[in-house]
């Protein structure tokens, strides 16, 4: 079954909080949720100041979050409830603004917990993670891409931050959406902070089909998110509109892209909205399956580890949909890279001088690929700014090779 195959996702977390952990790692998987790590030790990395990369385009970087409520339809893991999404919008602004916190300790507190790390970290020591992102910030003017962002099963949307950022440094308002009752944590108004109930559902499933079935229609049950996220942000104004700066977002240029879950979930978006225009799938298995007529003619990307996602490896949902892709189309895989080398995890624990010796990619190295990459595919399809580095091998990027099974 898919629950005794999954991440040391936990392993990880401890990686990049910077304490160190016995030498027992897993295959990498795109699977939905962590094994059982083992447990960590102290160590004197205390003083160490995390802070994600300083983004590496042209402006500085605001940060607005909004609580958004879908009235019309049902949680699928706790039907009594409408589902809710919490939104953080990441956009292009000039300076000014207080620094943007990187999560709540509540939702620091239930990721430990959740990943059997509540015992060994304090909370405050992931969620004091210092960030570039303005609250508060003026915008820059003129209309720029929508880029809708989902995260991996079990994370909250913080662990994408080093991609948000970037991408609106480059100049793009980025949606990074949390979907309720999907992560370990997510804080929403009122106090309350929501728990994984679909974990429950995925551990509790009968057979390795069943999790499989349940994984796909959360795929698609992001898929919808997003299209109301985008209605939400690109529709009629209303007499109080969504976002202050929604005036900011050009609604023909819309894009998505997410980790794991997320990234078959930019997919199924793609499937059924076809207001977003090209997508990234960054090491995510196609639980929901890419449909056989195509996405459109629309470009999509799919960026993975080469132990899990070359052609012939362990995830052959890349090799059945690859055909399905009717647009351009670029199936890349990362040497050394680890499941979670396109999120910020390994990005802070290489601050502390940590490397997964499962994944050896350098931490520096896997945000400095993503966000490349992402950045560049974009950059390409939503601003029509070709890029070379798409089109084949490069001597700078010795990790990164392309294939066309």
């Amino acid at each position: 079954m898919i629950r005794n195959r999954r991440n040391p996702a936990a392993l990880l977390l401890a990686m990049a909080l910077a304490l160190p952990v016995a030498a027992t790692t897993a295959a990498a998987t795109s699977s939905p949720a962590a094994a059982t790590p083992t447990a960590p030790t102290a160590a004197g990395a205390s003083d160490v100041r995390f802070a994600i990369p300083r983004p590496t385009g042209r402006y500085g970087v605001g940060r607005d979050t909004l609580h958004l409520v879908d009235t019309g339809r049902r949680d699928p893991w706790v039907p009594a409830a409408a589902r809710e999404l919490m939104v953080s919008l990441y956009y292009p602004a000039r300076t000014g603004g207080s620094a943007a916190p990187y999560m709540t300790v509540d939702e620091a507190r239930a990721l430990l917990k959740g990943q059997r790390l509540d015992t060994v970290f304090e909370p405050g020591q992931l969620a004091g993670v210092s960030t570039n992102a303005r609250q508060d910030a003026r915008p820059v003017g003129g209309r720029h891409p929508l880029v809708v962002l989902s995260p991996g099963f079990t994370l909250n949307r913080a662990t994408l931050t080093t991609l948000a950022e970037d991408l609106a440094s480059r100049g793009y308002v980025v949606a990074l959406v949390d979907h309720a009752y999907e992560s370990f944590g997510t804080s929403f108004p009122g106090g309350r902070t929501l728990t994984c109930v679909a974990c429950e559902a995925v551990e509790s499933a009968p057979s390795d089909e069943a999790e499989k079935e349940l994984m796909a229609r959360a795929a698609a049950g992001r898929a919808a998110d997003l299209s109301f996220v985008i209605d939400r942000l690109t529709g009629p104004a209303r007499s109080v509109p969504t976002w202050k700066h929604r005036q900011m977002i050009d609604p023909r240029r819309i894009g998505a892209a997410g980790h794991s879950l997320g990234g078959n979930a930019a997919a199924a978006v793609m499937a059924a909205d076809p207001r977003v225009r090209a997508g990234v799938n960054l090491d995510g298995s196609f639980f929901a399956p890419v449909p056989a007529s195509g996405l459109g003619g629309r470009p999509f990307l799919m960026l993975g580890t080469q132990n899990q996602h070359s052609p012939g490896a362990a995830d052959t949902t890349w090799s059945r949909d690859w055909p399905h892709l009717d647009g351009w189309k670029r199936w890349l895989t990362v040497a050394g890279a680890g499941h979670f080398t396109f999120i910020d995890l390994p990005i802070l624990g290489a601050q502390a001088g940590i490397t997964d010796p499962g994944a050896p990619l350098p931490g520096g190295r896997s945000g400095e690929i993503t966000t490349s990459y992402v950045g560049a595919f974009f950059d390409q399809h939503l601003q029509g700014r070709h890029q070379p580095l798409l089109d084949g091998p490069s001597a700078a990027d010795p990790e990164v090779t392309f294939h066309n099974p």
